[in-house]
């Protein structure tokens, strides 16, 4: 019989690729989704809303293997109360009631694995943040600190549990690079702000493989920062892409023009003006191979095929 993997909140870009990767690895992949009607991956889907406890997919925990929590609204939304209360509602009780769960089931899984984000060290300029870095304050630091308490309150004494900090996944099929990509061809594709704010990506290949590493490697535990080795600043970011994209320079877009510019975009200008350099410290210290290094690398494997 195939292995059962629980994906919560799997029908985005990560969740359906993550699901094909699992079926090709022959698990057996079942996605909890508010909306399975719209959900198009491999696997079987089960209705959840995310908060409260159903039979039909509470019977789906009991005997899994692993839960992967992919759940959450988009964090690219305006900013304003209501949708940054939902942002962490939707975390936070996600969390809490598969927590629930596992106490209701015979059998419950003995690996949790949580998507987190890198967000949790705030906009921390250039500073270099491995996993012991500081947390900052504020807002969306605090969903972070707020998400990750949960965690530590839903899982079950000797479950063993995996919370990945997920950086800027590189993919063609969803996330902000196709997006970005398409500025770039409209030539649009110039830094944005002043241009030092550090993205931390990782290929979506790479991302993945870790995705297999933390069900399969019984050593793997706690929290991770999941991004790639080598982060690199919104400038040089772009400087790449236009280059893989073969497109010429494009001018910058100021900081004033993208506030003003995104609530056509119904977006939130911080997610662009700020980052942070983060290192995937606890990764590399336990042999963690990967395979794209550098951002030309990665952005030519998915645009020079």
């Amino acid at each position: 019989m195939k292995k059962r993997i629980i994906l919560a909140g799997g029908t985005g870009f990560l969740g359906i690729e993550l699901a094909k990767q699992l079926t090709e690895l022959d698990y057996h992949p079942v996605i909890l989704s508010r909306n399975p009607d719209s959900y198009t991956g491999p696997g079987k889907v089960v209705f959840w809303d995310g908060k409260t406890i159903d039979k039909i997919w509470l019977e789906e925990i009991d005997g899994a293997t692993a839960i992967i929590n992919l759940a959450g609204k988009n964090v690219n939304c305006r900013p304003t109360a209501r949708n940054r209360k939902t942002i962490l509602d939707s975390r936070v009780q996600s969390v809490a009631v598969l927590g629930e769960a596992l106490r209701l089931v015979p059998n419950p899984p003995e690996i949790w694995i949580q998507a987190g984000s890198l967000a949790i060290y705030g906009d921390a300029g250039d500073r270099i943040c491995d996993e012991a870095a500081r947390v900052a304050t504020g807002y969306p630091a605090n969903v972070c600190v707020d998400w990750e308490a949960a965690l530590g309150e839903a899982i079950l004494p000797g479950t063993r549990w995996v919370n990945l900090r997920i950086g800027f996944v590189l993919g063609s099929e969803g996330g902000a690079l196709p997006f970005l990509a398409r500025l770039t061809k409209l030539g649009l594709g110039g830094s944005i702000g002043n241009g030092k704010q550090y993205i931390s990506w990782i290929h979506l290949d790479d991302m993945l493989k870790i995705f297999i590493e933390a069900i399969e490697n019984p050593t793997m535990a706690g929290t991770y920062n999941t991004t790639g080795p080598t982060p690199v600043t919104n400038a040089e970011f772009m400087t790449t892409l236009r280059s893989v994209l073969g497109r010429p320079w494009s001018p910058p877009a100021p900081a004033l023009v993208v506030k003003l510019g995104a609530p056509l975009l119904n977006s939130d200008p911080a997610i662009a003006l700020t980052g942070r350099r983060c290192v995937p410290a606890k990764l590399t210290d336990e042999g963690f191979n990967f395979h794209y290094l550098t951002l030309k690398h990665a952005l030519e494997s998915i645009y020079l095929k």
